[in-house]
């Protein structure tokens, strides 16, 4: 797969400015015996700054930027980046595989929400809207389902259509990394008002970390202007 190849669209009226970031040719992932490095050191200053290591003001905008009609972004429908902080100071980070630790990694630091999948199950082409009434999907291997209405949803193109398959919350285990996948596409969900520079920033360490980190031999990312 070319870079040219991969692409969000977004559907109108979502107050969202997305990273799109794709990986080819990655180490096979497994999981670790211990955290990298670049994990280890996103954890350790979250531990060291605690509630604060996400700024209020950040939590406040990707709330807002995820709460629309029956969805409230609070309890268990809270952003990933605030599950993970919450483990970060619980000293209970999950260790999964490079490609997940590097998604995590980079949530935390940012204070972004992000989702991660098998670009070889999902496509190179995703579409970003907002979920319907009565779609929802498992989230683990025991069958959990979480509700998509109103949320914002990624989706992938099948032959039914547009199939979610990942959000802020929690992605799907239909398209999530495992021990044989080879190409990434992921992406970073940034508030609309984010400014672009500061979001390339996170995205480019992102795209980095996929290829020194997970071996990716091309990894890359654009930021998809929604013009809201």
């Amino acid at each position: 797969m070319s870079e040219s190849r991969y692409a969000l669209e977004v559907a109108a009226g979502i107050p969202v400015l997305p990273a799109l970031i794709w990986a080819e040719g990655i180490t096979p992932p497994q999981p670790p015996d211990t955290a990298p490095e670049f994990l280890a050191d996103v954890t350790a200053q979250a531990r060291e700054l605690g509630a604060d290591a996400i700024p209020a003001d950040i939590k406040r905008r990707v709330r807002q930027m995820l709460r629309h009609g029956k969805y409230h972004p609070s309890g268990r429908g809270k952003p990933a980046s605030e599950f993970l902080l919450r483990a970060a100071l619980r000293d209970e980070f999950p260790l999964v595989n490079c490609p997940v630790d590097v998604n995590n990694a980079i949530s935390l630091a940012s204070g972004l929400p992000g989702s991660i999948f098998d670009a070889d199950i999902t496509g190179p082409r995703l579409y970003l809207r907002r979920g319907s009434p009565g779609e929802q999907y498992a989230f683990n291997r025991s069958g959990q389902e979480i509700d998509l209405e109103d949320l914002i949803v990624v989706c992938r193109n099948t032959d039914a259509g547009w199939v979610p398959c990942g959000n802020p919350v929690k992605d799907a285990m239909a398209t999530k990394i495992t021990p044989v996948t080879k190409n990434i596409i992921a992406v970073l969900y940034a508030p609309a008002d984010k400014p672009k520079p500061r979001l390339a920033t996170w995205a480019n360490r992102y795209a980095g970390l996929l290829k020194t980190a997970c071996g990716a031999a091309e990894s890359g990312y654009v930021i998809v202007d929604t013009n809201l």
